[in-house]
């Protein structure tokens, strides 16, 4: 494969080989919006019907273990096609934990644009320290042509706790960023979402907030687990098509190996 100046590199996580409806509407989407499609899948091998979907998309499939969860996965993505390369503009990173997109993601992307920041993510969390949740990172040629970016991704090793791979990859990368000067934004910030700070994580604590603002996804942790003991979680059925909230509840019967 060799990819266009746009990339996306998703991080698959299914024990089964499969990818869901939604994550290939997804990966369609940014198909059309100009990326080069990347999959890796931490959970090994995927089944047929997922590898041809994803090769009519003319993306690469790279199959691993699940080392390093979703920063061990990107490495892999970024050091198999060693990018940044020359012609590279833009590089998305994201996963498969939410659900979605539930509204276009075009204009979303258009708005994270260089001039406003060097590094986008759709959100920030206030959790253990400041920083962009990296379910969906935006980085521009700013700087991913930097020591900064290019320093970071060889220190990403396999860690043994989920824990301590937020603490120094997720948090991070924000703090490295930052510290090396570059601009940081989140297209859906805390303050504006949470502006009472009640909550640190607005993906689980301001769900409703986020989508009355037009954010595109619903975090498959909060569905999952409903970690806040949120008594109106029930509600986003209300806020969805019939059609998907049937594909979640179908996924959330899965299981999946996130």
């Amino acid at each position: 494969m060799v990819p266009g100046p746009d990339v996306a590199i998703l991080s698959h996580s299914d024990r089964d080989g499969t990818i869901r409806p939604d994550s290939l509407r997804c990966l369609r989407e940014l198909r059309t919006e100009g990326f080069s499609i990347v999959v890796v899948c931490n959970g090994g091998s995927l089944r047929a019907e997922a590898a041809a979907a994803i090769e009519a998309l003319g993306g690469l499939a790279i199959p691993r273990r699940n080392i390093g969860l979703d920063f061990g996965a990107w490495r892999a993505g970024l050091r198999t096609l060693e990018l940044p390369r020359t012609e590279t503009r833009r590089i998305l990173l994201f996963n498969d934990s939410v659900y979605g997109p539930l509204v276009p993601l075009g204009p979303l992307l258009a708005r994270m644009t260089e001039d406003g920041a060097d590094l986008w993510g759709l959100t920030d969390s206030v959790e253990r320290g400041w920083h962009l949740q990296s379910y969906f990172l935006l980085a521009h040629a700013s700087l991913f042509r930097d020591a900064a970016w290019r320093g970071f991704w060889p220190g990403v090793v396999p860690l043994p706790f989920k824990r301590w791979t937020v603490g120094r990859y997720e948090i991070g990368l924000s703090r490295r960023v930052i510290g090396a000067g570059f601009r940081v934004r989140a297209l859906f910030s805390h303050d504006t979402i949470v502006p009472d700070g009640s909550v640190a994580n607005p993906t689980l604590g301001g769900w409703r907030a986020l989508l009355d603002a037009g954010f595109p996804f619903l975090k498959r942790e909060l569905l999952r687990d409903n970690p806040l003991k949120d008594s109106g979680l029930d509600g986003w059925r209300e806020l969805v098509p019939p059609a998907f909230a049937a594909e979640i509840d179908a996924d959330l019967r899965h299981r999946p190996l996130r």
